[in-house]
C-alpha cells in the first residue's frame, strides 16, 4: 500500500465534515457548527486542518468530470443520466454533477471562513500556527472561487458562515469571484511554507504559485504567467519523471504539486463520481474516438499510455479503451493530481508565445519539447506563433488528458464552438458554463432569475 504515515494525514477524517455538503449555503448550525466542526481547543485544530483538506478533494473527481466530458475527451458508455447528459451535450439545471460539484467548492469556502472566524479568538495556540492555517483556509478558498467561477460564471461570494446571511445571497459577477479568490491566493502565499513537511498533499508557497500561474494564463496576463510559472519551475522543489508512465501508474511522484490522496478505507472507486469506478469499473465514461486518433500520433509519444486497450470491452459503440490515469483503492495510481509540474512548462510555454517569445532557451518551442522529449515524441524546430499555439493546444491535450482541463482550456481561449460544433452537433454557447444547480435556485430566493442563459 502506497501512503505513509504523512499521506494517512490528509485522509483519516473523511466522515466528519462529508455529512454538511448537501446544504450547502445553508447549513444546519447543530449539524456542522455544533458537531461536525470544533473548535474550541488546540487539540481541535489539526483535525479541522485535515478537514479543510478533505473538503478539497470533494472537488477533485468533479473538475475532472467537468474538464473533460463537457469537451471532447470522452463519451457516455454506461446507464447513468449525468454522464449521458454531459456527453451528449444536453445539459439540464438539474444535471447531479453540477449540483455535487457547485457543494464541494462551498464546503471548502464554509470550513474556510469557520476557520477564519473562530481561529484568531482561539487561546493556547501560537501566532505562526494561526497565521499557517489561515493562510492555508485562503489559498484553497481561493482555488475553490477560482474553479467554481471558471465552472458556473458569476456565483455567491460568501464569506461567513452566518445562517441567515448566505440563505438568501445572489450572484457576484465572476470577475468579483476572480479578484476575491486572486486576493486570498495571493495573502496566503507569506503564511505558507517553503516546503510541506507533510507530503504533497498539503499546500505550499510554490502551490500558491503554480495557483497563480494557472490564474494568470486564464485572465491572459502573459508576464504573470510566466513569472509565476518560472518560479515553480526553478525553485528545484519538483522533477520531470523521466518516463511519462510513472504519471500514469504511481501516486505522489517527483512532479506533484499539489494532489489530493486517498486509503484502501476511503476510496471514492465505487461511487458514482469515483474516477475509477466510471473510466474502469462501470466504463459509464470512455475516451472519445477523435481523442484517440490524437493521443495515438507521433507528437503524443507515450502519452498514449494515458489509456489502455482490451478486445474484451470492444462491442457495439464501445471502442475497448479505458482512461488509465486511476486505479483501484489497492494500486498506487488512484490520487487526483491538481497540479504538477508538466503543467507549468505548459503555462510558461503558452505565456511565452503569446508574447512572440518563440525560440531561444526562454523561448516556448524549448518548453513544449521539454515534453516532447520525456514522451519519446517528435519535436518542435520551429514554426510562427499560430503554429506554436495551435502545438500548445494539442501539447495541453496529450500531455494532461483525464486531469481535468479540456474544456476550461476551449472556453478561456475563445475555442469552443469552434472544436465542440465539429465534435457534437447538440454543441451551443450555452455549454460555455454549466448550469446553476436548480436545487440551489430553489433552496436560495436571491437565486432565482439569474440562472445561466439557454439552461
Amino acid at each position: 500500500m502506497k501512503l505513509s504515515i504523512q499521506k494517512i494525514f490528509l485522509v483519516c477524517f473523511t466522515g466528519w465534515f462529508l455529512t454538511g455538503c448537501q446544504d450547502l449555503l445553508n447549513p444546519k448550525p447543530n449539524n456542522i457548527l455544533s458537531a461536525d466542526i470544533v473548535l474550541t481547543s488546540p487539540d481541535d485544530v489539526p483535525q479541522v486542518r485535515i478537514g479543510l483538506y478533505n473538503a478539497l478533494r470533494g472537488t477533485a473527481a468533479l473538475s475532472v468530470v467537468a474538464g473533460d466530458l463537457t469537451a471532447d475527451l470522452a463519451i457516455h458508455n454506461g446507464t447513468f443520466t449525468v454522464y449521458n447528459e454531459l456527453s451528449n451535450k444536453k445539459i439540464l439545471s438539474t444535471n447531479s454533477a453540477a449540483a455535487t460539484f457547485w457543494a464541494g467548492v462551498y464546503n471548502v469556502v464554509y470550513i474556510a471562513n469557520f476557520i477564519e472566524e473562530r481561529l484568531p479568538g482561539l487561546a493556547g495556540v501560537s501566532t505562526t500556527d494561526k497565521n499557517h492555517l489561515l493562510a492555508e483556509a485562503r489559498l484553497l478558498r481561493g482555488y475553490a472561487y477560482f474553479i467554481g467561477a471558471n465552472t458556473f460564471g458569476g456565483i455567491p461570494l460568501v464569506t461567513t458562515t452566518d445562517v441567515d446571511a448566505n440563505s438568501n445571497i445572489g450572484r457576484s459577477s465572476k470577475e468579483e469571484i476572480l479578484a476575491f479568490a486572486l486576493e486570498d491566493i495571493t495573502q496566503a502565499i507569506e503564511n505558507l511554507p517553503d516546503t510541506a513537511t507533510t507530503g504533497v498533499g498539503y499546500a505550499t508557497k510554490h502551490v500558491a504559485r503554480a495557483m497563480l500561474a494557472r490564474y494568470y494564463l486564464y485572465q491572459s496576463d502573459w508576464v504573470q504567467a510566466e513569472q509565476f510559472a518560472t518560479q515553480v519551475i526553478n525553485s528545484g522543489q519538483y522533477l520531470l519523471e523521466p518516463n511519462f508512465n510513472t504519471i500514469v501508474t504511481q501516486d505522489f511522484t517527483r512532479e506533484s504539486i499539489l494532489e489530493v490522496g486517498y486509503t484502501i478505507t476511503d476510496d471514492p472507486g465505487t461511487s458514482t463520481y469515483g474516477l475509477n469506478n466510471i473510466f474502469v469499473g462501470r466504463r459509464e465514461v470512455i475516451p472519445a474516438n477523435s481523442f484517440l486518433l490524437k493521443i495515438f500520433s507521433n507528437e503524443s509519444g507515450e502519452r498514449n499510455l494515458t489509456v489502455s486497450f482490451d478486445v474484451r470491452n470492444q462491442r457495439g459503440n464501445d471502442n475497448g479503451f479505458s482512461v488509465a490515469k486511476y486505479g483501484t483503492s489497492d494500486e498506487d495510481n488512484n490520487n487526483i493530481v491538481l497540479f504538477r509540474l508538466a503543467e507549468m512548462y505548459l503555462i510558461r510555454a503558452e505565456a511565452r508565445a503569446r508574447q512572440g517569445k518563440l525560440t531561444g532557451a526562454n523561448g516556448a518551442i524549448t518548453d513544449i519539447n521539454v515534453l516532447r522529449t520525456r514522451a519519446k515524441a517528435n519535436t518542435i524546430v520551429s514554426g510562427n506563433q499560430s503554429d506554436i499555439l495551435t502545438a500548445i493546444e494539442n501539447e495541453r491535450l496529450y500531455e494532461l488528458a483525464f486531469e481535468g482541463h479540456r474544456w476550461y482550456d476551449l472556453v478561456r481561449t475563445g475555442r469552443a464552438n469552434a472544436v465542440m460544433t465539429t465534435f457534437s452537433s447538440n454543441w451551443k454557447d450555452t455549454y460555455n458554463v454549466w448550469p446553476i444547480p436548480q436545487i440551489e435556485i430553489q433552496r436560495n430566493p436571491a437565486l432565482r432569475g439569474s440562472q445561466n442563459p439557454g439552461y
